[in-house]
């Protein structure tokens, strides 16, 4: 290497060396910092669009999630609600077997009946509460059926609308036993239409409920398995790159120290004009 004043060709390598160290040591930095070997497009433009379009599906998997997360809870709701009609509907029938006797005293009477009268209040206040999210399955006023998105091709799941409260209300006109020759089995008669339409009910939310459940497990092992691949493509193994940042830092001070000395070489030459 020639001995110059004009050029100091020793300081240009080192300096030339140390902003490539200090590039890595940037790029490395960030990839530390931040968890992400490709946090944005300026680190690879194609792996950071190709993230990008899973990030939004994983978005609109959430949505799907949510969907069927209210349906199963609304299904969860409305079988609790009809399993407590049905434990009434037992109740009712062992009273109204009582009532069937003739042996019987009126004032025994009166008070089976204001028992049923009051299990036949129960069960309407179990459709009133089986609310969830501001939907009920079982009054008499809903209509159409609860549809939730299953899926981000736009199908649906529904829950289909069982109209409870109506059957309580037919009941309810035939729950009193005055004579028991004549009235009892028409009462008898009235809570069996009841008890098959709750058993109906409780069968078609069962399943409907399930099938909800299993796509909501479906689309949470869709959504996990796409993080996971969204992970391998733009993660990076911050304990590698942490042990490479403490090699970059080291090359970087002797790089430093490199230019220097390369820095100090003119005052060498001038030492020969003394």
């Amino acid at each position: 290497m020639a001995n110059s004043v004009n050029t100091n060709v020793g300081a240009l390598i080192a300096l030339s060396s140390l902003r490539t160290v200090n590039r890595e040591v940037d790029v490395t930095s960030k990839r530390v910092q931040t968890g992400y070997r490709v946090a944005d497009a300026q680190d690879d433009a194609a792996v950071f669009a190709v993230a990008q379009g899973i990030r939004g599906d994983i978005k609109a998997k959430a949505s799907v999630q949510s969907s069927l997360a209210g349906g199963e809870g609304l299904a969860q709701v409305t079988n609790a609600a009809l399993k407590g009609i049905s434990d009434v509907i037992g109740d009712i029938r062992a009273k109204l077997a009582l009532l069937g006797s003739g042996s019987i005293s009126d004032d025994q009477r009166a008070i089976y009946n204001a028992d049923v009268a009051q299990l036949v209040g129960t069960m309407t206040s179990y459709t009133t509460q089986a609310n969830f999210n501001g939907k009920n399955l079982l009054i008499s006023a809903t209509t159409d059926p609860s549809t939730f998105v299953a899926d981000t091709a736009g199908a649906t799941l529904q829950l289909t609308n069982q109209d409870i409260e109506a059957a309580i209300t037919t009941f309810e006109g035939d729950s009193t036993v005055t004579d028991p020759t004549t009235d009892f089995a028409t009462a008898n008669d009235a809570l069996t239409v009841l008890e098959t339409a709750v058993n109906t009910a409780m069968a078609t939310i069962a399943a409907e409920g399930r099938a909800l459940t299993l796509q909501k497990n479906f689309t949470d092992d869709l959504v996990d398995a796409a993080k996971k691949g969204l992970g391998a493509l733009v993660d990076s193994d911050v304990a590698a790159e942490s042990a490479n940042l403490q090699s970059l830092q080291v090359r970087q001070q002797l790089n430093i120290q490199a230019l220097s000395i390369a820095n100090q070489q003119p005052n060498t030459l001038l030492s020969l004009f003394r």
